[in-house]
């Protein structure tokens, strides 16, 4: 997103609350990556449209996203994973300083091992934000849990704008940009969910379950 325009709408943003405030000042601090002000308006946009009853997020980090998510949608309920023990914790206490642990589970482990274990396919809506390296794993493995006509939103689909000018992109960069520009163009062609990705933050992709199933190999 052209930094003009991501500064205006930041402008024009409501003022976050005094809890978001101070964790989005702590995360700033502690250089933990938590979903920009726009990008973050955006899914909450998306969770007030849609309304989900249930919501399964992938990497909780410090629990803004979460605590944001049932800010816009209260009677929602969120599972979150995060694979890091100290910013579990951290979840965790902000969690119940927000008074939300009867809307927010929190598990502690791999992503790819716990979603193994949620047996439930109830989920509205799902969010992936954690390793992009591994986002194509992450969405196979919760594509089962999902309803029908429910979405899967993935952060950080452009990556610093580095997918569409791979050239540009850090050595150390090099991988991750290629593995992200591959997850991209797998998601448009799944028959099975309808995509898009929008260019604001650092690139969000929308993915919505069709009603009817398709004949996708997960190639």
């Amino acid at each position: 997103m052209n930094e003009h325009v991501k500064s205006y709408l930041n402008e024009i943003l409501p003022t976050s609350p005094d809890w978001a405030k101070k964790l989005e000042g702590e995360a700033k601090e502690n250089h933990v990556p938590i979903m920009d002000r726009v990008s973050m308006n955006f899914v909450m946009q998306l969770i007030r449209i849609k309304k989900p009853k249930r919501i399964l997020e992938i990497g909780t980090a410090i629990g803004y996203s979460a605590l944001r998510m049932v800010e816009a949608s209260p009677e929602s309920k969120v599972v979150t994973i995060e694979k890091d023990e100290v910013r579990y914790q951290q979840a965790l206490n902000n969690i119940k300083a927000n008074n939300k642990e009867d809307r927010i589970r929190v598990l502690l482990g791999d992503a790819l091992e716990k979603l193994k274990g949620l047996e439930d396919n109830s989920f509205d809506f799902i969010f992936i934000d954690a390793a992009k390296g591994k986002y194509r794993d992450f969405f196979i493995l919760s594509e089962g849990l999902l309803v029908n006509d429910g979405l899967i939103i993935s952060d950080n689909v452009l990556f610093r704008g580095y997918v569409a000018k791979p050239e540009e992109a850090h050595r150390r960069h090099e991988k991750m940009v290629e593995k992200i520009r591959v997850y991209n163009e797998w998601l448009f062609k799944h028959t099975n969910f309808s995509t898009s990705i929008v260019p604001i933050g650092d690139g969000v992709a929308i993915s919505l379950k069709n009603n009817k199933k398709g004949n996708y190999l997960h190639e």
